[in-house]
């Protein structure tokens, strides 16, 4: 049997989950060193002991944190290592009961799985299942184990919702949010997981089954229904799947084809220029402050918090200019280029991180149809909500405008139009057939067990 600890992005997810969890356990006995040090070289002074008290404190909950961490690290690699990844219908639900719940469907679809987080809130976004309501399991769902987008390359260990009646609460939840109606989910490829063997039943005397007529195939939709082939048919109905409804509406921003980049709201916070200004204010706070000179520890903290915030106004002005500023420039440049090229669309979302990702068909072709490209856009919504802005419909069609200038790769950067605005990228435009587009495809919409894909045969 296939371990989940074989494939190579979950073992390259578990060496950074160590890795990281080493990093804070060091800095907190750097932290410990340094309030030694000020003892040494400052002794007596009137600001050393708040500096070292906070020292100190902030030492044992680094090293604190960093070795929880490294015990759970210890804990997925024993879970990742004795069984394989399993894909599930899942729903996250919050309760007041526990930190962060979400509720897996067993592998016979009859049963429901309450689990809860066990990391920093932090990372409870990995907890929450993308649109198409798909995790990972690896583990003993009555004792604990790891959750993960599709992939394996994000790691989060969970356990049993122990309260009874938070338990109980959640399931009902889960319940009403349809968990239970989804369809059969193909399992991850090479992954064999553990499940339980059926309760043997006294076999009873069956009739002869009567001969029933074998059901009609419409041609056309045996032709879309190709299996793993990604044709427009096969991702469509991925998409309405995955649709999120649009409850709300998105605020309007300046058109970029009549505007400068710096008035169209979407370009100056991929530009990171919200964050200069932000670093810059606490800054100018932090030096308005000590002038004032206060007397003692409030000085030093002072000092300190200053020197943070100029770190931070360093680091986001050099991405700023680096980065942010170039390519939000080649962006407004596409977003203006007077020919457009329309396209069919399918609207996806990668489940590593919920990215939109618009895969781009020819403006003219059936449900057989390949894709020619795929395109990362930027979530245009809020945090809260990263998926407004987006067309609200899984389908449709959208005009294409750049191809001017190209990426270190000789990739065009291309600016989609939807009904007069624009869905502004993430990634250049990837064609087809690269090795990263045919893996992201397959991130995408992964191919659905044969019983699903026997179900949606269209019967005239």
């Amino acid at each position: 049997m296939a371990r989940a600890l074989d494939l190579p992005e979950t073992a390259e997810a578990l060496r950074r989950y160590g890795r990281r969890a080493g990093d804070v356990m060091v800095t907190g006995g750097l932290l410990f060193a340094l309030a030694a040090g000020v003892a040494l070289v400052a002794p007596g002074e009137t600001w050393t002991g708040d500096l070292i008290g906070a020292l100190v404190v902030l030492g044992v909950l680094a090293s604190g944190t960093g070795a929880g961490a490294w015990a759970l690290a210890r804990r997925m690699r024993r879970a990742l290592g004795s069984g394989g990844w399993s894909a599930h219908a899942a729903v996250s639900v919050r309760s007041m009961r526990t930190t962060e719940a979400v509720v897996l469907r067993s592998l016979d679809g009859d049963g429901l799985w309450p689990l809860e987080a066990v990391a920093m809130r932090q990372r409870y976004e990995l907890l929450r299942p993308g649109p198409d309501g798909v995790m990972w399991w690896c583990g003993d769902p009555a004792r604990g184990g790891v959750l993960a987008p599709p992939g394996g390359g994000a790691l989060i260990w969970a356990r049993p919702v122990r309260h009874r009646r938070a338990r109980h609460r959640i399931v009902e939840q889960a319940e009403r949010s349809g968990i239970l109606d989804r369809a059969a989910l193909a399992q991850p490829l090479g992954q064999v997981p553990r499940v339980v063997p059926p309760v043997p039943v006294t076999p009873t005397p069956v009739p002869e089954p009567v001969p029933v007529p074998a059901p009609r195939v419409s041609p056309v939709k045996r032709r879309s229904d190709t299996g793993s082939a990604p044709t427009y048919a096969r991702l469509a109905a991925h998409a309405e799947r995955q649709a999120v409804p649009q409850t709300r509406v998105r605020r309007p921003e300046a058109d970029a084809r009549e505007v400068p980049w710096w008035r169209v709201r979407s370009l100056r916070r991929t530009a990171g220029i919200g964050q200069v200004i932000v670093t810059l204010a606490g800054c100018v706070a932090m030096g308005a402050a000590a002038l004032v000179r206060p007397e003692g520890g409030t000085l030093m903290h002072l000092y300190v918090a200053a020197i943070l915030a100029l770190v931070a106004l360093v680091h986001s002005g050099h991405r700023m200019l680096t980065a942010g500023l170039p390519a939000v420039r080649v962006m407004a440049r596409a977003a203006r280029s007077p020919v457009p090229a329309p396209r069919r669309y399918v609207l996806l979302h990668d489940p590593r991180g919920g990215a939109p990702v618009l895969v781009l068909f020819h403006a003219h072709g059936g449900p057989d149809a390949l894709p020619e490209g795929l395109l990362v856009l930027l979530s245009p919504g809020t945090r809260k909500h990263p998926w407004l802005g987006l067309p609200p419909e899984p389908t449709g069609t959208v005009e294409l405008r750049g191809w001017r200038d190209h990426s270190a790769d000789g990739l065009p950067v291309v600016v989609p139009w939807f009904e007069g605005r624009a869905l502004w990228p993430a990634e250049p435009y990837r064609p087809t057939g690269g090795a990263e587009s045919t893996a992201l495809l397959a991130r995408l919409a992964p191919p659905l067990s044969p019983r699903v894909r026997q179900e949606e045969i269209w019967v005239p």
